[in-house]
């Protein structure tokens, strides 16, 4: 059926106006437009009846394909065991994070295992691509660059004899489609965009990655299917004036989730950190008081990371509370509780904390490294060298297990830490520990309180 909708039709030049002005936009005649219906046909295409048919699961045939490497190892075993062919994928992040960088490293290591990759991009042109490949020494024969702002561009090379392996999109909110109106990165070309590729690249085989924008809260942009659809959901993290990247892996069909990697930035590309453990701590000197080391958890990752916290001399009415890389209430909140329950003031001291390295926490299982270090710097005391913490502090003082304790307890051993401060498990794990933060000060600050 024919929709209606309103429209305004100039009298003296007949253009016409989605809405009213005083001043037609045209012909600059005034009080011209007049209301008008315009009656457009629908662009529903008829409805047909497709009779496919119904097999049982076991007759259904295999996954299509072998699975191929991405290049890097590390980056296959999140994944599952590679590229699957006829997958998508959706990598996010900032501006700047290195998107284009890993992807287009993922194309050539693809392009040199005699596969063939396609990296189209609506954002740059073809001598851009080519002097970042150059720059990164990947250029290949079987590496073919498409600069365009058309999705339709593409179909033609999904739907002949030889489609390639790999198909990079950077990014689906530079690009557009016929089928949809508006602009590019709206709601309904993104949709059309996503739609039409992922469709095009399962009936194909090849496997398509996907750019995506994020907001400024860090959350993927557009709507919420475009990660409904896709197989995998990688997110690229990290502070552009640092030299690390975080990638995680948020979805994942044909492997484990909440797995992460952490990349360098180079001059010559991104490059992974192959033990990650101790990359936060950096040139850390455990001589110096106010810093802690917490086995913090990231994914099934466990990192050791130092907590350094500084308790200085206020000279003001209500004194200073600052944390960097977690949440500041986090810090009000045992602040409260060292007040409350070891019996300390801090009414007239300053109290800035941070996460070292530029790294961002926000698991629970960093209390306890955070405790140790503001009791470490309060004291003026130095905490043990290979001392390593983690656990939860409740309300009441009390240090509560934390998820993986297991596989915290085992890098800590394995990177040689000692004491291990945590909390006292009830089954399994460590079987010391300590119960209260009262134990945890009598054990590391017993001579600096019974000298006082």
């Amino acid at each position: 059926m024919a929709k209606i909708r309103d429209i305004y039709i100039c009298s003296s030049c007949q253009a016409r106006s989605s809405q009213w002005k005083g001043q037609c936009p045209t012909c600059g005649e005034w009080n011209t437009l007049e209301l008008s219906q315009l009656k457009s046909a629908a662009k529903s295409a008829p409805l047909t009846l497709r009779a496919e048919p119904v097999l049982r699961l076991a007759d259904a045939s295999e996954r299509s394909g072998a699975v191929f490497s991405t290049g890097m190892a590390a980056f296959d075993r999140i994944l599952g065991q590679g590229l699957v062919p006829g997958a998508a994928l959706l990598v996010g992040g900032e501006p700047g994070i290195g998107k284009s960088t890993l992807l287009l490293q993922i194309a050539g290591a693809v392009a040199a295992s005699t596969r063939k990759a396609v990296y189209l991009s609506g954002e740059e042109s073809l001598p851009q691509i080519r002097a970042r490949a150059e720059r990164l020494g990947l250029l290949h024969d079987n590496l073919y660059a498409l600069a365009t702002s058309q999705v339709e561009d593409i179909f033609g090379l999904l739907e002949g004899d030889a489609p390639p392996a790999l198909l990079i999109l950077d990014s689906v909110q530079t690009l557009s489609s016929s089928r949809a109106e508006g602009l590019p990165g709206n709601v309904s070309q993104v949709r059309a965009v996503a739609t039409e590729v992922v469709e095009r690249c399962k009936k194909s085989g090849t496997t398509v990655v996907l750019v995506g924008h994020v907001t400024k809260d860090g959350n993927l942009a557009g709507p919420r299917l475009l990660e409904h659809m896709v197989d995998t959901v990688i997110s690229l993290e990290g502070d552009r004036q640092q030299l690390f990247r975080l990638l995680r892996v948020l979805k994942n069909r044909f492997g484990p989730n909440q797995e992460m990697l952490i990349f360098q930035m180079l001059s010559q590309g991104m490059e992974l950190v192959e033990d990650p453990s101790t990359y936060f701590l950096g040139a850390r000197d455990a001589s110096l008081s106010g810093t802690a080391v917490v086995m913090a958890l990231d994914g099934q990752r466990p990192l050791a990371v130092e907590i350094q916290a500084l308790v200085t001399k206020s000279y003001l009415a209500i004194p200073r509370r600052t944390g960097l890389g977690f949440d500041v209430n986090r810090l009000h909140l045992l602040l409260a509780v060292l007040e409350k329950r070891l019996h300390l003031s801090f009414a007239q001291v300053d109290i800035y904390a941070k996460v070292g390295g530029g790294m961002r926490l926000m698991e629970p299982g960093m209390d306890a490294a955070l405790v140790a270090a503001v009791l470490s710097s309060y004291y003026d005391m130095p905490l043990p060298e290979r001392a390593v913490f983690w656990g939860e502090v409740d309300l009441n003082g009390q240090l509560r297990p934390v998820a993986g304790n297991a596989l915290r307890e085992g890098q800590a051993a394995r990177l040689g830490y000692s004491p291990i401060v945590c909390p006292i498990q009830s089954e399994g794990g460590k079987n010391g520990g300590f119960r209260t933060l009262t134990d945890m000060q009598k054990a590391l600050f017993s001579r600096k309180k019974s000298s006082a």
